[in-house]
């Protein structure tokens, strides 16, 4: 087998669960695998190594811990946007390491890959959302934990959509500065984080099931407002990265709208719909706030993990 072909969907972090940890476990998260963006990387045998496409510096940083010296021809073909919040680092790398063992002929091992790529630090959302897709829920870190279990595993309402806000001229903290942010910040209350467990338990989660969509979207409102306030000293001062976004948000808000928030730590923003028709009536109202400075985009959850297609 001379080539292989990988895609890998976007992510959206909905929010940490317990950031005080003072009970021995920290972080843990939820999150929902979404389409309309993706990673596509084809990786071919060949006499030495060449990258092209997307994200080319990325790559090749990465096929240094997959294996040094290696020889093939590695084209990306699309790359989902990088620091934005939808997952682009964990997707790519992963990407990287099911394309690299499908063409050694090796069994795909993606928690390998993750600790040698390191990817999954504080969240499991995106290596289990590259494996499966669908809305999960990690219980976070513990002194023994490699990567955080996946404890809960939904399919996500086939008529519920995400409008994504997207602000091409903001960047959301990565690397470094996302280590300092995370030492610098207060420490988070554990009566905030109790309150948010519940919600998570007994509004999110069971919102998910049932297809209860105020219960969901109320609770994971509540969640992003109470995590915007723990995080605006790191961004800017703001709930949202994006001011821009931001100010879309507040307008929905006051409009009514549920499940709104920022993945992760942005700048992409978002709000949930029932289905397709109030997803139009809020990009519609977005577009109208943004006048034109934030993308809008309307998605659908993706219900399964990367696809592998081995080439002739």
């Amino acid at each position: 087998m001379g080539a292989v072909r990988v895609s890998a969907g976007a992510r959206l972090h909905l929010g940490f669960l317990d950031l005080n940890g003072e009970l021995g476990r920290r972080f843990g998260s939820f999150g929902l695998a979404i389409d309309g963006f993706e990673t596509c990387i084809t990786m071919r045998r060949a006499a030495n190594l060449s990258v092209r496409g997307a994200q080319a510096q990325r790559v090749a940083a990465l096929l240094d811990r997959l294996e040094p010296g290696l020889k093939a021809d590695i084209d990306v073909a699309s790359a989902i946007p990088a620091h934005a919040g939808l997952g682009s680092g964990t997707q790519l790398a992963l990407g990287l390491g099911l394309a690299y063992r499908a063409l050694r002929g090796l069994k795909p091992d993606t928690a390998a890959d993750a600790a040698a790529l390191t990817r999954g630090a504080r969240s499991g959302l995106g290596v289990a959302l590259f494996e499966r897709g669908g809305f999960m829920l990690d219980a976070g870190r513990g002194p023994e934990t490699s990567l955080p279990p996946i404890v809960s595993h939904l399919s996500f309402p086939r008529d519920w959509r995400v409008v994504l806000l997207i602000d091409e001229d903001a960047t959301g903290a990565h690397g470094e500065a996302e280590r300092e942010a995370f030492v610098r910040l207060p420490v988070f209350p554990a009566a905030a984080a109790a309150d948010i467990c519940r919600r998570a338990l007994m509004q999110v989660l069971p919102g998910v099931a049932e297809a209860d969509f105020r219960a969901f979207g109320e609770g994971v409102s509540a969640i992003q407002r109470a995590l915007g306030d723990h995080f605006a000293p790191a961004q800017g001062g703001g709930r949202f990265t994006s001011a821009r976004v931001g100010h879309i948000a507040a307008a929905w808000e006051r409009a009514g709208a549920l499940g709104i928030g920022q993945s992760s730590w942005g700048p992409t923003g978002f709000a949930f719909a029932r289905d397709p028709d109030e997803a139009a009536s809020l990009a519609v109202q977005a577009s109208a706030e943004g006048r034109g400075a934030v993308r809008v985009q309307i998605h659908a959850a993706r219900d399964h993990g990367a696809d592998c297609v081995l080439l002739s």
